[in-house]
């Protein structure tokens, strides 16, 4: 039973989730650091890209933000069930499907790590077109976002698919 999971599959699903991580932690680390360095959180600026680090206490693009402990710790174990539940979906599910619920896990792991042990997300990327600003967002914003769009994509392809066959 467990070499099923310890299968060729296996080992590549683990490494797409590790290299999103360790990616996610690498580019945060390096931010912090030189937000240490340079003492203030504007680190580079340009004429559509900012690197300017915020600590995002809430959820995607700092929603549901909360100052409250208790509220805050519930919302990372909500995190964290839907973590291990998309790590079961991944399990049972195969081609793209796994690898854009992969994507997910691994920002979403990267993101879990700072909630748990910074209380916030270091969220630093930030895109604008003159003033209108984007959310600031980080690397494993990114990859949870682009894997979200291609499970939409895979299950619009998926139902077209099934309508062409009735």
């Amino acid at each position: 039973m467990i070499f099923k999971f310890l299968s060729k599959n296996f080992y590549i699903s683990f490494s797409i989730v590790a290299l999103i991580y360790f990616l996610d932690r690498l580019t945060k680390i390096y931010i912090v650091q030189l937000d240490k360095n340079n003492l203030g959180s504007d680190i580079f600026n340009s004429t559509y890209l900012n690197i300017v680090l915020i600590w995002n206490k809430g959820i995607a693009f700092g929603l549901l933000s909360f100052n409250e402990t208790y509220l805050y710790n519930i919302l990372s174990l909500i995190i964290l069930i839907i973590i291990i539940t998309l790590i079961v979906m991944s399990v049972k599910s195969h081609r793209f499907k796994r690898y854009s619920l992969l994507m997910v896990v691994g920002g979403a792991l990267g993101n879990l790590h700072d909630r748990i042990f910074f209380n916030a997300v270091p969220d630093f990327i930030d895109f604008h077109v003159g003033e209108f600003h984007w959310f600031i967002f980080n690397v494993a914003d990114i990859f949870i976002t682009t894997g979200i769009i291609f499970m939409i994509l895979t299950e619009i392809v998926d139902n077209n698919n099934k309508d062409e066959k009735i």
